[in-house]
């Protein structure tokens, strides 16, 4: 379930932080319409929302996981100790998958700071040569 999930996330990774051409840093280009911009917005919210629920539900398994290993481990059965090991590494798993999910939110949404970065670098430069071109020629 979670690997499909993070699948999914991966593969939609850049419609979900795609910026809109000519937005950037929540500002509009002044012409009032900052609609792209408040879609990205709540695209981006939403893939944060969807992450931290993805790795809340592996740290909630992980909790389960945890109270079996603890309860095997009072029983002092030989055989609930051998399976202690399964459980162990199915908790290291999902550890593994929590780093994972986690990971690539922070560089989704570096990628999406840059991004806007860029863009609003962009507008503030074509508004320089605008405004030049427009004094020259008055």
């Amino acid at each position: 379930m979670v690997e499909a999930a993070m699948a999914d996330t991966c593969e939609n990774k850049n419609k979900r932080f795609n910026i809109g051409e000519g937005k950037a840093n929540g500002a509009g280009a002044g012409d009032g319409d900052d609609t792209e911009d408040e879609e990205c917005d709540v695209e981006v919210w939403d893939t944060l929302r969807y992450s931290f629920k993805m790795a809340q539900a592996v740290l909630d398994q992980n909790r389960e996981l945890i109270k079996k290993v603890n309860e095997n481990h009072q029983s002092k059965i030989p055989d609930n100790l051998v399976k202690n090991v399964g459980l162990i590494r199915e908790i290291n798993g999902n550890i593994s998958k929590v780093i994972e999910i986690y990971s690539g939110l922070s560089v989704n949404f570096s990628d999406t700071v840059r991004q806007r970065k860029k863009i609003g670098n962009r507008k503030v430069e074509n508004r320089r040569s605008r405004t030049e071109f427009d004094c020259w020629t008055s």
